[in-house]
């Protein structure tokens, strides 16, 4: 008969089984030990700071509550639309001096430019000079600059845009304002 072996005692060389099946893997798994560190290391990094910022957060939104509202914005908070002056539009409203390109008094006389492969010349459009009056409901059209007349767009309806982007592009045709009118009847349709 053979005698049987106490459930202690078979737990423990499993466990020695174990323990061997490891150390046989060990010389494999020290070259990823590095990396595993690493790796774990950062973790617990990115946690800490997920947790730092949502206390942040939560205090923020305390303090927030304890402190009243400010009158006024920032001083950095400034869009473009702020620029223009709330109210009646029938003055000349006053803009911030953004020269991004030479006023069109710096440029010389426009002349003939002959186009490659045409059999007459083509002469450049003007601004300022457009040949046509200004458009009734928004005068002094030609001489606005981008974003002068960026600023304009929103009160204007898409009748209005069609037909200033219809005088752009028979007048003046200036890519930067064609396209900006262009998009800006695409917002107005798609709204």
């Amino acid at each position: 008969m053979s005698t049987a072996i106490p459930t202690p005692l078979r737990a423990a060389a499993g466990l020695a089984a174990a323990t061997i099946d490891e150390a046989r893997r060990l010389p494999g798994q020290l070259v990823a030990l590095p990396v595993l560190a690493v790796s774990s290391a950062l973790q617990v990094s990115l946690k800490a700071q997920q947790h730092y910022a949502d206390l942040v957060i939560r205090g923020d939104a305390l303090l927030s509550q304890l402190q009243p509202e400010p009158a006024d914005p920032p001083p950095w908070a400034r869009f473009d639309e702020d620029e223009v002056a709330v109210g009646d539009f029938s003055g000349e409203a006053t803009f911030p001096a953004t020269e991004d390109f030479p006023a069109t008094e710096d440029f010389p006389p426009t002349e003939d430019f002959p186009v490659p492969g045409a059999t007459e010349t083509v002469t450049p459009p003007v601004a300022g000079a457009s040949g046509g009056s200004d458009p009734a409901f928004l005068p002094g059209y030609d001489d606005l600059r981008l974003a002068q007349l960026r600023a304009r767009l929103r009160r204007l309806s898409a009748e209005q845009v069609e037909q200033l982007l219809d005088y752009e592009r028979r007048y003046q045709a200036r890519p930067a304002y064609l396209t900006m009118l262009g998009n800006r009847l695409d917002t107005i349709r798609s709204s």
